[in-house]
């Protein structure tokens, strides 16, 4: 079985998104680099620098499945059934959506019974590979939950001031201590880190 790694681009004071859930210029490094990259929407292809570049293939080859919240699947319209990053999704959601269907959507799963069995249910389609979490609320109820392994940082050298916190306020009693980085790679307006998580 592999880990469990919540993963994003993270402004120097803590956020992944804006208020509105734009992300500004979080995802500039992007296009900041000479290397093209593809994913599997073909329109979605980018550019990384050589560094960035091989940080992203090798995070994309070890990766089996996704978990993400309703949220961020209504906002991309669950990508239209594909997925930039090409592995099945599974979906934490109050309600499964009834009218949304795009070729491809047999990959995506809804769970409606907590966070512990969407996660178990990534790993069972991961098989030995990881499961990739979305930040934001999936991420805080993961960590939360202990089910996290590792937390991957792309930092991005700007500060928003205000916006989406990568975790959000954690419950009461709930404080979590990270290791030294494993990963520490300095790309074009990106550093990117991978801390493992500490369990008791």
């Amino acid at each position: 079985m592999g880990k469990v790694v919540s993963s994003a681009s993270m402004s120097l004071d803590g956020f992944i998104a804006n208020p509105d859930n734009t992300v500004g210029s979080l995802f500039d490094w992007y296009n900041s680099g000479d290397i093209e990259v593809s994913t599997a929407v073909e329109e979605l292809g980018f550019t990384l620098t050589p560094q960035s570049a091989e940080y992203w293939r090798t995070w994309t080859a070890g990766l089996g499945a996704l978990v993400v919240g309703r949220a961020l699947f209504d906002i991309t319209d669950g990508w239209r059934g594909a997925h930039p990053l090409g592995v099945p999704v599974v979906v934490l959601t109050h309600e499964p959506p009834t009218d949304w269907d795009y070729p491809g959507a047999d990959n995506f799963s809804f769970v409606t019974d907590g966070i512990e069995p969407a996660v178990a249910l990534a790993q069972q389609i991961a098989g030995d590979k990881n499961v990739g979490v979305a930040a934001g609320t999936i991420a805080r109820q993961c960590l939360e939950a202990c089910l996290l392994d590792e937390v991957a940082v792309d930092l991005v050298p700007v500060v928003m001031g205000n916006g989406r916190p990568y975790f959000g306020e954690l419950a009461q009693g709930h404080p979590q201590l990270l290791g030294d980085p494993t990963t520490l790679i300095q790309g074009e307006r990106v550093t990117h880190l991978v801390f493992p998580v500490l369990k008791e």
